[in-house]
């Protein structure tokens, strides 16, 4: 028997998917319509609108499925109530790249990662260099551009 694999994430990205999910139900009626309109022009073969509302219809019913999914496993994770001295998922980093750069990201889950809000999926090549780290520690990640090396400077909960 398979488990069901929980999918961490903050409590923003969980309400993001219910918004999400809630906007994407109140679509499927709309569809329908579409569908029944569509219909009624006659020769479906030929019927771009109908074919177009069927596409619609397949593309929003695959995503509500794969919101549900998520949103069933779903194990919302509030880093305020996270502590420790390891970089654990919540955790918000604070890393020195090779010039002493500061760059400060927060491990999220994979539907609320943004990188340009300093938000990384825990999946991320550097989010799993940095699991389990310390300040301190020293990181090598291999990027697309080449080998990147960090020293964690700090770890916070917020």
């Amino acid at each position: 028997m398979a488990t069901m694999e929980k999918v961490p994430m903050l409590a923003e990205g969980y309400e993001l998917l219910m918004t999400d999910l809630k906007a994407l139900r109140e679509e499927r009626p709309l569809i329908v319509d579409a569908i029944e309109e569509a219909r009624a022009h006659g020769d479906l073969s030929e019927n771009a609108e109908y074919h177009a509302a069927k596409e619609r219809q397949g593309q929003v019913e695959a995503q509500i499925a794969d919101l549900e999914d998520k949103v069933s496993r779903a194990q919302i994770i509030d880093p305020q109530s996270l502590s420790g001295d390891k970089v654990i998922f919540g955790a918000t980093v604070t890393l020195l790249d090779e010039d002493d750069k500061p760059l400060t990201y927060q491990i999220v889950g994979q539907t609320e990662a943004d990188a340009s809000q300093g938000r990384i999926s825990y999946t991320s090549p550097i989010a799993r260099a940095l699991i389990g780290k310390q300040v301190d520690d020293e990181i090598e990640v291999t990027v697309p551009s080449g080998d990147k090396f960090y020293l964690v400077e700090k770890i916070e909960f917020v």
